[in-house]
């Protein structure tokens, strides 16, 4: 335990290995420019210090999925372009001003509030980015067609006469380049590709970004003026398609707990709520502090393990809201305060985020998110050389 975590349950945040794979990512792109994903502080690993390791490799351009994480990160004192990637209410153009963020858009009406507050506060020009709807189905201008890119193309000059605006640059998505079929990206680059060649017919030339974790391993077409990498900077690959290919990734995260009880009960003992869980025979049993508060899924009980002693020990019985209890029997001398793992290495032994996500049926974004809330952090290793 460290004291200053005030509980027996911490996330360890490996910042050479995150500094490694920043690294293996530039290596991979041949230099092109970078905006470093935080979103969901940074997918729990801390937006602000990993910001500040992106920086220290030469990051200057960051990019978060709401206006209240571009706000905390510009009060953490965070510097550079910061991209807010879902859209912003018109209410809050203030905000974006105060906070010099560079909001994604998509609608006249949205970004003239944008312009006429800056019109008012007689502020610097904001600089915005176009969003278009190439196969993701979630925000940005439908460019599927001739007509579809023909309104796109008319919205994003509307928008880009307003007074005070800078629309600098235009945005996709990918839905599914993380998958082995190639077609529907492939399709998505084309409808991007299409949107770019009308803007050019009208002497635009934007800032162009396409390319999210999977783009950047798998299609170097797509690399463009800056990629956007996000899961693959903590070291967890895009989906099991994509694991352990192409990039040589560092897990950043760990998960640790220290037994806070520990007792040897008989036979016919049930455990937690709802007495899912009976001993068929005399069961030492460990309790640790983390439940499904933490964002240790309830519905992992009775499926899940932990790490104890370097073996794989059951969890049993329901997970409460702040505490699970763990099967140690096995474990030679076992004792009250030994450090488990939750998700990390122990031993011979590893428990990984995807480990947990196929036993929740969900993907190891979710898993490593959802521990965001109330497990405290350890940042540990940080580069040599660099000013934390």
């Amino acid at each position: 335990m460290y004291k200053e975590t005030l509980r027996q349950v911490w996330m360890e945040i490996d910042m050479s290995a995150f500094d490694s794979n920043v690294k293996e990512i530039k290596k991979h792109t041949k230099g092109t420019p970078m905006i470093g994903v935080l979103k969901a502080n940074m997918y729990a690993h801390g937006a602000t210090e990993c910001a500040k390791v992106l920086a220290y490799n030469g990051v200057d351009s960051f990019a978060v999925a709401t206006l209240e994480e571009a706000v905390n990160l510009r009060e953490d004192g965070i510097e550079g372009a910061i991209v807010i990637l879902g859209l912003s209410p018109s209410a809050c153009a203030d905000t974006i001003i105060e906070y010099d963020l560079t909001p994604v858009v998509m609608a006249y009406d949205n970004v003239k509030a944008i312009s006429d507050e800056v019109v008012k506060r007689e502020a610097e020009d904001v600089k915005c980015i176009f969003a278009v709807d190439t196969g993701m189905g979630r925000i940005g201008q439908r460019v599927f067609n001739e007509e579809e890119i023909e309104f796109a193309a008319e919205e994003f000059k509307k928008i880009a006469g307003l007074p005070g605006i800078d629309l600098y640059g235009v945005l996709t998505h990918f839905s599914t380049a993380d998958e082995e079929q190639r077609e529907y990206t492939e399709m998505q680059i084309a409808n991007y590709k299409a949107f770019i060649d009308r803007l050019a017919k009208d002497g635009i030339n934007p800032f162009k970004t396409i390319a999210n974790s999977a783009g950047i391993m798998v299609y170097p077409e797509a690399l463009c003026d800056a990629t956007r990498p996000g899961i693959i900077l903590v070291g967890l690959a895009p989906s099991g398609y994509l694991q352990d290919k192409v990039l040589d990734l560092k897990r950043v995260m760990s998960v640790h707990a220290e037994i806070v009880n520990l007792k040897t009960v008989p036979a016919g003992t049930s455990v937690s709520y709802a007495r899912k869980f009976t001993s068929e025979k005399e069961t030492k049993i460990a309790t640790i502090g983390i439940g499904y508060a933490d964002g240790y899924s309830r519905r992992n009980s009775g499926k899940i393990s932990v790490l104890c002693g370097g073996k794989r020990c059951p969890v049993i019985g329901n997970i409460c809201m702040d505490q699970c209890m763990v099967d140690v029997t096995d474990v030679e001398d076992v004792k009250l305060g030994d450090e488990i793992v939750i998700i990390g290495k122990q031993g011979n032994e590893e428990i990984t985020a995807e480990e947990i996500a196929a036993l929740t049926g969900t993907i190891n974004y979710e898993v490593v998110a959802s521990l965001d809330t109330r497990i405290p952090k350890v940042y540990k290793n940080y580069p040599e050389g660099m000013c934390k």
